[in-house]
């Protein structure tokens, strides 16, 4: 008898089941002119958004560490050290989280703001490219001067523009080859160009000021002990040890980019090379997600629409 029951249950939850199921299909179908409308509204809304979007382009310079020398000092190091001179030099340092460093720096970044004029030029990106040869209606419509006073700080304005660098603005190192990538993404692609020249520039010259300070301290460390000491193998290591360091010096002026060199240089991105946006993609998704969101607000509708007549009914 409990075996007839159950098998009698199955059979009402199959039939419910099916039931549901035809009822949701037939929902749609009820409402598929709706569903569709809805679809051709968001997706329409979406083109035209894309369309709105100027093209992203990314320029990189490619660069290689250059060989490690030897640390200066030998067993020097621990008397210097006493002395708070560091003999490790820029040899014992990793290019790249150098040049991260650096990047990261907020002073040296508001230095390049100052020195370069950023914050106007990201602000009023030139040059921009959009789909479809849209480019001339934007010009038409924003080809009137903007007199509008921009009444921020200058603390506040640099702090945005460093922000917009920090989205901007990329390193990367390559842990087998040892290769660092130094990119900037923008919608001008003149400019990502420009950025990525200047910061390589600015990095350089600032750890290669930074390394021939820490040099020449080194340089008048050794000259002092080399004048007061009278023990004849300690002259010799502090002898070579100052032939060390001015080596170092000229070694530091060989070489354009320091402790770098570039294996591929920084170009202008052709006009058919944008990095974003995947227009296509947006697009497919937004059909997609349109459709799915449809058919909720169809159930949901539904719903809604049983209970009150359910309301009405048992009132």
């Amino acid at each position: 008898m409990s075996e007839n029951n159950s098998v009698n249950n199955q059979a009402l939850y199959i039939e419910e089941d099916e039931i549901d199921l035809k009822e949701l299909f037939n929902t749609i179908l009820k409402y598929k002119y709706k569903i569709l409308f809805f679809v051709f509204i968001v997706t329409a809304i979406t083109f035209i958004y894309v369309l709105s979007i100027p093209n992203s382009y990314k320029s990189s310079v490619v660069l290689s560490p250059q060989s490690e020398q030897k640390s200066v000092g030998g067993g020097l190091s621990s008397l210097a050290s006493l002395a708070g001179v560091s003999l490790g030099g820029a040899s014992s340092k990793d290019p790249a989280v150098m040049m991260q460093t650096v990047l990261g720096d907020y002073s040296f970044n508001e230095m390049m703001i100052e020195k370069y004029k950023l914050t106007s030029k990201l602000e009023s990106q030139k040059n921009l490219v959009f789909a479809l040869g849209l480019d001339t209606v934007y010009n038409i419509f924003n080809s009137k001067d903007d007199n509008t006073e921009d009444k921020r700080s200058k603390e506040e304005k640099i702090y945005s523009t460093i922000n917009t660098l920090n989205s901007v603005l990329s390193i990367s190192s390559d842990k087998k080859s040892g290769l660092i990538t130094l990119s900037a993404e923008l919608q001008d692609r003149y400019l990502a160009k420009e950025l990525v020249d200047i910061y390589l520039k600015e990095i350089v010259l600032k750890v290669r000021t930074s390394d021939m300070k820490e040099i020449d301290e080194q340089i008048k460390y050794y000259n002092k002990e080399l004048s007061s000491t009278y023990d004849v193998s300690l002259k010799e290591q502090l002898s070579k040890s100052l032939s060390g360091l001015y080596q170092k010096k000229v070694f530091s002026q060989a070489n354009d980019y320091y402790f770098v060199s570039k294996v591929v240089d920084s170009r202008v991105s052709y006009i058919k090379e944008k990095s974003k946006p995947k227009r296509a993609l947006i697009l497919v998704v937004s059909f997609v997600t349109s459709f799915i969101l449809g058919i909720f607000l169809v159930f949901f509708y539904e719903f809604i629409r049983s209970e009150k007549t359910d309301e009405v009914k048992n009132s």
